[in-house]
């Protein structure tokens, strides 16, 4: 019994000290940012590059199939109902609202995040880290903060772009490939799709995409040990910047409903 509650206490406190540790990395990253000498600007714009330019392919993927997905469901549900029209209204609201940046926030942490947290352990155990403060430069201006505004400015954009794809996907499926009307689809889409569903997406893949890069420059930069810790820490980073993905899309979607 005493072992199991000591289990979950120690769980739960090193759950709490990881949240502030991430918080107080972030409120660094912000205080950081108002003050000179400001964020290089061609170091938030390689880190776009990275995160956003370079993501573009699997992130298409991900929305096409996924709404090819939902058009063909869709179909099939609605074919019971004689309600064929309503299928581009489902793939358009679940895509935006939902799948489109759940998605995409899964993607940009399975390919960026884990490479930022391999890269900034590799960093920190080969004291270059230790070195860059040696030089009177705080690593927190220089590593995390071009990440943080990277992934919080780019990961709306690949949003924007996985809810057109994915919408188009379910218009090839519905109306191609099952001959559902044309016309109908593309009214039902726009009809019911209000502006604040699409504010909605674009709030959540901003926090998600601040969610990823605070948890993952976060181990990154409390990495202990060597090579097999980095990659312990990079498995730790991504498991809990999708939790926490998980987490905060249902705190979203709750807090709007």
């Amino acid at each position: 019994m005493m072992v199991g509650v000591q289990r979950v206490g120690g769980a739960t406190l090193g759950a709490v000290r990881q949240l502030g540790g991430g918080a107080r990395l972030v409120g660094g990253a912000l205080a950081a940012l108002m003050r000179p000498p400001f964020v290089s600007l061609r170091l938030v714009l390689d880190q776009c590059a990275s995160v956003g330019v370079a993501s573009i392919p699997v992130v298409a993927l991900t929305g096409m199939f996924s709404g090819m997905v939902l058009g063909l469901q869709g179909a099939n549900a609605f074919a019971r109902f004689g309600a064929e029209d309503l299928v581009g209204t489902v793939v358009a609201l679940a895509m935006v609202r939902e799948m489109g940046p759940v998605l995409a926030g899964i993607m940009v942490t399975a390919r960026v995040g884990s490479a930022m947290t391999a890269e900034l352990g590799t960093m920190k155990i080969t004291e270059q880290l230790d070195a860059l403060v040696t030089l009177a430069t705080n690593p927190v201006r220089y590593l995390v903060l071009p990440r943080l505004l990277a992934t919080t400015l780019m990961l709306p954009c690949l949003v924007v772009f996985a809810n057109v794809i994915g919408i188009l996907g379910g218009w090839v499926v519905a109306v191609r490939m099952l001959g559902t009307n044309p016309v109908l689809y593309e009214r039902r889409t726009l009809q019911f799709l209000s502006m604040d569903d699409i504010v909605l997406s674009l709030t959540k893949a901003a926090v998600f995409g601040a969610t990823l890069a605070a948890v993952s420059c976060y181990h990154g930069f409390t990495v202990q040990g060597g090579a097999r810790e980095v990659g312990q820490a990079v498995t730790r980073s991504v498991v809990v910047a999708l939790i926490g993905i998980l987490i905060l899309n249902y705190v979203l979607t709750a807090w709007t409903a």
